[in-house]
């Protein structure tokens, strides 16, 4: 496909592509949506979140699109989220009227807790999501005259859809095309017609007081067929998601509202039924700018875990977490070799492809799916699965004979592979490399197995991990450490790596060890733009790939952390709060942050930027109360 010139599309200047903070997340925890600030849903897959899209238009302007709105395209005069909700309100002024548009994907039952499916079945019926994406338009004063485009295109743009309509009053369509295997339907009280086969519209003009309705579906479940219908419904997602967040424990403090939207995200970045969380809602948004850095990331991440449940079990949402370690017990016993990342139906297979034919976002290509690194070696994974069984156990001081089983044979793998090199946190692209992550997480294995044992009262075990994390610890401190004292990212190099931030946050060694206060300190003088923290630098560590990176706003928030754990609260509370100011209005991050524009780079939104958030907000909240900073280990009660 080709990109329409540049500057054709008034909204966003001279670029026909919207920046990636100003996009919205919709999701009704089964299907994710984005939504462009002129109102255009410009990225959505179905039936599920890693699903073929069928408006793609965030990766190729005519890779499909869906909108609702006045007819004269602008930028709206104020966004928000429904406080509590992800339920969008947008307000445009045209000149002549004020109309304001609500966009939800409809809220299903997945608030009855309690109810879960394996990881390799589908859920039951009950758990399931409505399926219906739901847009309602209200004129609040004048008079607005208002469209209804909705131009989809499945399987990533490669197969226009064909509309025909359904009955003979004009007002509900469906949408098909060869192959597809799936099946659209819009259902509005507008008069729908057509242009050429792929384009459904609707016109009319809305005086004060006066409203309409578009609810795009693709299943069983009936969509609301009056605009008072459409009312209840969306009145209904909006209580779904309160009574869902209420269900918290958030600290009174002027920063709980990111507490509440990261958590609120991380909820619709869940597949429900497996309790995955996905790392983000799309793929190949990029990382540089035009560049080639651009990964799918609709996928779950093993090495999340820790965070994930630590953030769940921080905030209340004990369920939530419980479900996520279900899911990965359930991948971890599914009888294959565990991997980095998983499909969030627990598939192992995510053979990583080209789409040859997209544009990339504002030109950066490739365009991928799937995700070659699923096959990488990667030894944190042993550490992040058994921590997380860690911490799910030491709110219960029970441990069932099946994570036992887990535990044992994790801490097994990591003792028999922690000497050998492999591809890192980072996943680079380069040569093995025998990086201190990857063996601070083989030691977490074994340290939080050698306490799991002595749970059991396997107590000659027990103490055969502890010598073995000892053994590890003290050659990580032999060769993992330069002359100043000082985590380097991989043996034999002086590279600094944000990664390093983790030793303290893990607690591989005390806050007041003076290596940990040290390389704390030389990331955040050295290893930072204008404050913001760097991965590694790029012209450091070969990870196979061209082009620079932004500051990674996950390493940012670890630094938040690292350095309220070592007693660097203001240094620490400040970085927190330039943070914070630097989330898109909707309170949402990226995976990156150019450091020079505060441009979000990367897919969108991102789960560990939102987990890394909650942990840094948490440690600054205790610190301004007195209260000692809180370590990954476990220890504390939350």
């Amino acid at each position: 496909m080709t990109p329409p010139p540049a500057g054709m599309d008034g909204a966003y200047g001279f670029s026909p592509f919207p920046p990636i903070a100003e996009y919205a997340f919709l999701s009704d925890c089964e299907t994710t949506a984005l939504i462009a600030a002129d109102g255009q849903v410009e990225w959505m897959c179905l039936p599920r979140m890693d699903s073929p899209s069928v408006f793609g238009a965030m990766l190729d302007r005519d890779a499909g699109t869906f909108r609702l709105g006045p007819a004269e395209i602008r930028r709206p005069a104020q966004r928000r989220y429904i406080p509590g909700t992800m339920v969008l309100e947008t307000s445009w002024w045209t000149g002549r009227g004020w109309v304001v548009v609500l966009d939800a994907l409809l809220a299903g039952p997945w608030h009855h807790r309690g109810l879960r499916s394996s990881a390799h079945t589908r859920a039951p019926t009950d758990t399931e999501a409505e399926h219906v994406l739901l847009r309602t338009v209200r004129c609040v004063s004048g008079s607005v005259q208002i469209r209804l485009d909705c131009t989809p295109v499945f399987d990533y743009g490669r197969a226009p859809a064909v509309w025909e309509y359904v009955g003979d009053d004009y007002h509900e369509a469906v949408a098909r095309a060869p192959g597809a295997g799936l099946e659209l339907r819009l259902t509005t009280d507008l008069m729908l017609g057509f242009e050429g086969d792929s384009l459904a519209l609707g016109r009319t003009l809305l005086k004060e007081g006066e409203g309409r309705f578009a609810a795009l579906s693709w299943s069983g479940h009936p969509p609301p067929r009056t605009y008072e219908a459409a009312q209840q419904r969306m009145l209904w997602t909006v209580h779904h998601w309160q009574r869902w967040l209420d269900g918290g424990r958030f600290p009174d403090h002027r920063w709980s509202d990111f507490l509440q939207r990261s958590v609120i995200t991380l909820k619709g970045l869940t597949y429900a039924p497996t309790g995955a969380i996905a790392a983000a809602a799309t793929t190949s948004l990029p990382e540089t700018p035009g560049g080639e850095r651009n990964w799918d990331y609709r996928y779950t991440w093993i090495r999340d875990a820790t965070m994930t449940l630590w953030a769940m079990y921080a905030l209340g949402y004990d369920w939530e977490a419980n479900e996520f370690l279900y899911f990965i017990a359930d991948t971890v016993t599914a009888g294959h070799r565990l991997q980095i990342m998983y499909g969030i139906d627990g598939r192992a297979d995510l053979p990583e492809e080209t789409l040859g034919h997209l544009h990339g976002y504002d030109g950066a290509r490739p365009v991928r799916i799937g995700n070659g690194a699923h096959a990488q070696a990667q030894h944190d994974v042993w550490g992040a699965v058994v921590s997380s069984i860690y911490l799910h156990v030491g709110l219960r001081h029970r441990l069932d004979e099946r994570q036992w089983t887990i535990v044992r044979t994790e801490v097994d793998c990591a003792l028999r592979h922690w000497r050998a090199p492999d591809c890192g946190l980072w996943e680079v692209r380069g040569a093995p490399q025998h990086f201190v992550s990857s063996k601070v997480y083989c030691w977490l294995a074994a340290e939080r197995g050698a306490r799991l044992a002595s749970l059991r009262e396997e107590h000659d075990l027990a103490a055969t991990w502890r010598a073995a994390a000892a053994e590890i610890q003290a050659d990580i401190l032999e060769h993992g450490v330069d002359e100043r004292g000082v985590f380097v990212q991989r043996y034999g190099a002086s590279t600094l790596d944000a990664s390093a931030l983790l030793i303290p946050i893990l607690g591989f060694l005390p806050a007041d060890d003076p290596r940990v206060k040290a390389t704390v300190l030389a990331i955040a003088d050295e290893l930072t733009e204008d404050d913001l923290v760097l991965r590694y630098r790029t012209d450091e560590t070969d990870d196979a790939l061209d082009g620079e990176e932004g500051t990674f706003t996950i390493c940012s928030f670890w630094l938040v952390s690292a350095l309220i754990i070592i007693g660097e609260v203001e240094r620490g509370r400040r970085l927190c709060e330039k943070l914070l100011s630097l989330a898109s209005s909707l309170q949402l991050y990226g995976e990156e942050i150019d450091q020079s524009t505060g441009r979000h780079l990367g897919n969108f939104p991102q789960a560990f930027t939102h987990l890394a958030l909650i942990n840094a907000v948490m440690q600054v909240i205790r610190a301004e109360r007195g209260l000692p900073p809180l370590t990954l280990d476990g220890e504390q009660q939350f």
